[in-house]
């Protein structure tokens, strides 16, 4: 290699290492309507959820159809294209498709939970309640279907039953990926290694409040020792994480534990999408301010 030619060379090398060290000014913006994927379904879904069961629903129906459509349509318009209800959510199933009337199915993703006790009454067919909900939610399919509130570390085995039913509608395209939500640290810890769940929506925030506990006691601090490793896990086996209670079912009434549950959320890692309980046009605001800061901190 001639003189010149070295000095050109290293002349490259050198910008190229200077190069590939500095961070692009103009780096594009994570916020919390983006879309996200779950896991290894081939689901995607905005980072936020509207979620519809404060209290069981209860905070949700007591504004009435006329502002609880408002507060979706706000939600909507500000991007959130992700809502989610459940049976046990007494007329939300209802109210939700009422709200959302109009707007193109493919525009916006759904998701419920089932009942598990319903498995107690006599000659119950798994496949009635998912035609129920079809009709409820005026939507021929599910993005993402939950077994609700499950309990013990038995669960997989229990509702074996319940789990066939939901596998065969994901068959026949009625939903798109399934999983479950489990409440106290038993039913959790039958997630990992679980291939069956393609989603599963568990409890976390900054503080463990509303948290999983042994007992599943609320007003006992959750074991976010165990659960924080649990979604790990979880998230690491390919399994997509919803988090929920995020402001601790409401607990969380300023400005700075909010902010301190969201900052520790969306700095997690661990956490695909969150689904929060809105009762104003303020919340909705709020939670996406804050996702954006800190998806970006």
């Amino acid at each position: 290699m001639s003189n010149s030619s070295r000095r050109d060379f290293l002349k490259v090398s050198a910008g190229a290492a200077i190069a590939s060290s500095v961070v692009p000014l103009h780096a594009a913006k994570r916020s919390a309507t983006d879309w996200v994927k779950l896991g290894k379904t081939n689901v995607n879904v905005t980072r936020l959820a509207f979620g519809t069961g404060t209290h069981g629903g209860r905070i949700q129906r007591e504004l009435g159809q006329k502002e609880f459509t408002r507060l979706v349509r706000h939600a909507y318009d500000r991007g959130i294209r992700f809502f989610e209800s459940a049976d046990n959510y007494d007329q939300m199933h209802e109210m939700l498709a009422e709200a959302l009337k109009g707007i193109p199915r493919e525009n916006y993703r759904l998701m419920t939970k089932l009942r598990w006790q319903n498995l107690a009454r006599e000659g119950y067919n798994p496949m009635d309640d998912i035609e129920r909900f079809r009709k409820e939610m005026n939507s021929d399919y599910f993005d993402i279907f939950l077994l609700h509130n499950v309990k013990t570390i038995t669960w997989p085995k229990d509702l074996e039953r319940l789990r066939d039913a939901v596998s065969e509608a994901k068959h026949k395209q009625l939903i798109r990926c399934h999983g479950c939500s489990g409440h106290g640290l038993m039913p959790i810890r039958a997630y990992a290694g679980n291939p069956w769940l393609d989603v599963v929506l568990m409890r976390v925030n900054h503080d463990g409040t509303r948290m999983d506990n042994l007992k599943d006691e609320a007003n006992v601090p959750g074991a976010r020792e165990e659960v924080l490793p649990t979604i790990e896990k979880v998230h690491a086996q390919g399994t997509g994480v919803l988090g929920m209670k995020i402001m601790g079912e409401g607990k969380f009434i300023t400005p700075e534990q909010r902010d301190a549950s969201v900052k520790f959320v969306m700095q997690f890692g661990k956490v695909d999408a969150v689904t929060i309980g809105f009762k104003s046009t303020a919340e909705i605001d709020e939670a996406i301010e804050r996702i954006d800061k800190h998806l970006n901190a």
